[in-house]
């Protein structure tokens, strides 16, 4: 466990929090978040549009001095012959994954169609931060609170533009600094019926709750540790994910090797309407499959 003291000293380590958000970005390095309630949700009117302010909080305090104040997450979600697919990814964990590996033989296939299965079936990529709601017109019981937030890689976007501003005349900013950093517009708009993130935007640089260390020191030590997140009691086996897939994929458990994949590669084709719901276009965790699979 870190100190207050030290969050304040070490704030202006801005470099190595730059390096991590641009290396989190290009690298390779679940909880249901509907069910789960540290969990804040945005919500959006019938026309599908809404609007929030948040503040993304810094690493908690819990999670020790070298912790990250975010933590990134790959999942799989998808349709097949056998039923849904729906689980954590291992590559989370930087281990081998069946699904992808089944992606990556239909990829080689060289087969058009194969490709636009492997497509639909990647992993989907999510990430978890501590917020403190400072505005929800929606649900104005939440603000003032802290939850965790998943969000996708158009929000992430938004950070690493922050913190590595394209043009020289831009100063950066860290988002997650208590008293330099700036709270989130979150504006979400229907776009051709995806959730679309583009509008929202960074405030200029504030500090939070006026910068009093009291409050400040109180607030961060009641954020949640992000840890358990990657934690591999919350990834199953290799082989349990392989059986799953071999089912939903409709192989009758048979073992997944390549020359078997290869075979099943033009039923595969010829069926691909059985496969696959289309993606949500920024909607990259677990629970838009979920509820796609309890509409069945």
């Amino acid at each position: 466990m870190t100190s207050f003291a030290n969050l304040k000293r070490n704030r202006n380590s801005f470099e190595k929090l730059s390096k991590a958000v641009e290396a989190t970005s290009t690298g390779t390095a679940d909880s249901n978040s509907k069910e789960d309630t540290r969990f804040w949700q945005p919500e959006v009117d019938k026309a599908g549009n809404g609007m929030a302010v948040i503040r993304f909080l810094p690493a908690p305090s819990i999670d020790g001095d070298d912790a990250l104040p975010w933590v990134r997450t790959f999942s799989h979600g998808f349709q097949g012959p056998g039923g849904w697919f729906i689980d954590n990814c291992l590559t989370t964990l930087n281990e081998k994954c069946p699904v992808c590996e089944h992606n990556n033989t239909l990829w080689n296939s060289g087969i058009e169609a194969n490709k636009d299965i492997a497509r639909k079936q990647k992993r989907k990529l999510s990430y978890v931060a501590n917020i403190l709601v400072v505005s929800d017109p929606s649900n104005p019981s939440n603000e003032g609170q802290i939850r965790l937030f998943k969000f996708g890689k158009k929000i992430f976007d938004k950070i690493t533009e922050a913190m590595n501003p394209e043009f020289a005349d831009e100063t950066p900013v860290n988002p997650f600094d208590l008293w330099e950093g700036a709270n989130f517009k979150l504006k979400i708009r229907n776009v051709e019926g995806y959730r679309n993130y583009d509008k929202s935007e960074f405030a200029d640089a504030s500090p939070l709750l006026n910068g009093d260390d009291e409050k400040l020191e109180e607030l961060w030590k009641k954020e949640y540790s992000l840890k358990d997140f990657t934690e591999r009691k919350n990834f199953k086996a290799y082989d349990q994910l392989k059986t799953r897939l071999d089912k939903v994929l409709g192989f009758d458990g048979a073992p997944i090797v390549k020359s078997k994949a290869e075979d099943t590669v033009a039923t595969l084709k010829d069926d691909t309407s059985v496969l696959n719901k289309p993606l949500h276009a920024d909607d990259e965790d677990l629970d838009y499959f979920k509820s796609l699979a309890e509409q069945e």
